[in-house]
C-alpha cells in the first residue's frame, strides 16, 4: 500500500492520480542555498500528506544541518538524514532506502523551483506518458546571478560549453535516452536495476541512467520538470567541478565500455594536444607553426561563440552586457581544460579492471 503521509495517517481524501512523492535532497555545506530550496519545495501546491522531503546531509560544517532541522520542526513531511560516506551517490541511496513515495524525485540543495505546481506537473507527466523516468532541463540561471554566473550560465547553455549529445538544455517534450537528464523515477525502477554506484563521486547519475536505458526502460523529457541550478561563482570552483566530471566520465567508460563516443573524448584530446604539441613545438618549427595555427583556430571559435552568445543575450535583454565577453572566453577554456585534466588524472590513477567492476556490479545489483 503506498505511503500516504506523516505517521501513515490520511490528512484528507485525495484523488487516485495524486501519487505519493519522495523528494531526495543530497547536501553538504549548502547553508547559502538550502533554505531557498526548501522554501520552494514546501510552498508546492500539493497535499503535504502526499509528499515527503528527505534531506541527506554529508557532514556539513557550515550550519546546513541546523537550518534543515529548524524547517523540520515546523514541517512534519521533512526529515534530516545522515550520509556518513559524504558522496552524492551514497546520499541518494540513503534517501532511496528511506523513501516511501511511489515517485522518487532527486533535487540538489542549490537549486530553485519557480513553479508552485511543479509536483503536480511532475505526476501529470508520469501519468500521461506512462514513462519509467522523467528527464528535465537544468538551466543555470538564478534571479540574483552576478556577471560571472550569468556568463557561466550562457557558456554551459551552448554546444561549446556542454556535451553536444546532452538534452538538458532542450525545450521539446519527447521520449529521450535517460543519459544525463533523468532525475525522477517510479519506485519500481530501483527494484529492477538497483541503486546508485557508490564508487562514483561524479557521473553517478549518468551511470545509473545508462543502466536504465540498457534495461529497456523509458524516459520522458519534459520542460515542465525543469529546475534552476545556481552556477559556480569562481573559476576555481568551476575547475574543480569539471575535473570531477572528467574523472567520472572515465570511470563510467571503465564500467560500461559501450558509453564510449568520440564527442566525449574531445576534452581529453584537447589537453593532450596542448601538452604534447607544446613540447614538440620546441624541437620542430613546422610543429610549432601547426600548433600555433591550431591555437589560433581554437581562439577564433571561442571568440566567435562568445560574441554570438553576448549579442543574443544582450538583444533579448534589450541592453548591452560587456561583462559577458570579459568572462566567456576564459570560461570556455576552463571548462575544456578542466574536463580533459580530470580524464587524464583518472586514466593515470589505479583502478579496478573492467571485469572486476562488472562482477562486483552484479553482486551489488548495480
Amino acid at each position: 500500500m503506498p505511503w500516504i503521509g506523516p505517521g501513515n495517517s490520511i490528512a484528507k481524501v485525495t484523488p487516485p492520480s495524486l501519487a505519493s512523492i519522495t523528494v531526495i535532497v543530497p547536501v553538504r555545506n549548502e547553508a547559502r542555498f538550502i533554505a531557498r530550496t526548501l522554501e520552494c519545495l514546501l510552498a508546492q501546491d500539493y497535499d503535504p500528506a502526499r509528499f515527503e522531503i528527505l534531506v541527506i546531509d554529508g557532514g556539513s560544517s557550515d550550519g546546513t544541518q541546523e537550518i534543515v532541522s529548524n524547517f523540520a520542526i515546523k514541517h512534519a513531511n521533512l526529515r534530516l538524514l545522515r550520509n556518513p560516506r559524504q558522496l552524492s551517490s551514497a546520499a541518494r541511496n540513503v534517501g532511496i532506502r528511506h523513501a516511501r513515495g511511489e515517485i522518487v524525485l532527486l533535487i540538489d540543495g542549490h537549486c530553485e523551483l519557480h513553479d508552485r505546481l511543479y509536483l503536480q506537473k511532475l505526476t501529470a507527466a508520469f501519468e500521461r506518458s506512462g514513462a519509467d523516468a522523467l528527464g528535465r532541463p537544468q538551466p543555470l540561471d538564478v534571479s540574483d546571478a552576478n556577471s560571472f554566473q550569468a556568463a557561466l550560465a550562457a557558456a554551459r547553455n551552448s554546444r561549446l560549453g556542454h556535451h553536444p549529445d546532452s538534452f538538458i538544455y532542450s525545450a521539446a517534450e519527447r521520449f529521450v535516452p535517460a543519459k544525463s537528464v533523468a532525475a525522477a523515477y517510479r519506485r519500481q525502477v530501483f527494484e529492477q536495476i538497483g541503486t546508485f554506484d557508490e564508487r562514483f563521486d561524479a557521473c553517478e547519475d549518468v551511470e545509473f541512467n545508462h543502466r536504465l536505458d540498457r534495461a529497456g526502460l523509458r524516459c520522458f523529457f519534459t520542460p515542465e520538470a525543469a529546475v534552476a541550478y545556481v552556477p559556480r561563482n569562481s573559476l576555481g570552483g568551476l575547475f574543480r567541478q569539471l575535473t570531477r566530471y572528467g574523472r567520472g566520465r572515465i570511470r563510467l567508460l571503465r564500467k560500461h565500455r559501450d558509453t564510449f563516443s568520440l564527442g566525449s573524448m574531445v576534452p581529453l584530446a584537447f589537453v593532450v594536444g596542448l601538452v604534447v604539441g607544446g613540447a614538440l613545438s620546441l624541437v620542430s618549427k613546422w610543429v610549432a607553426l601547426a600548433y600555433l595555427a591550431t591555437l589560433l583556430l581554437y581562439a577564433a571559435i571561442v571568440l566567435g561563440t562568445s560574441l554570438a552568445i553576448a549579442f543574443r543575450r544582450s538583444r533579448l535583454a534589450n541592453e548591452r552586457n560587456p561583462a559577458l565577453l570579459v568572462w566567456l572566453p576564459l570560461l570556455f577554456a576552463t571548462i575544456h581544460v578542466a574536463s580533459g585534466t580530470g580524464m587524464i588524472l583518472e586514466l593515470l590513477a589505479p583502478a579496478p579492471s573492467i571485469r572486476a567492476i562488472a562482477e562486483e556490479s552484479l553482486d551489488r545489483g548495480n
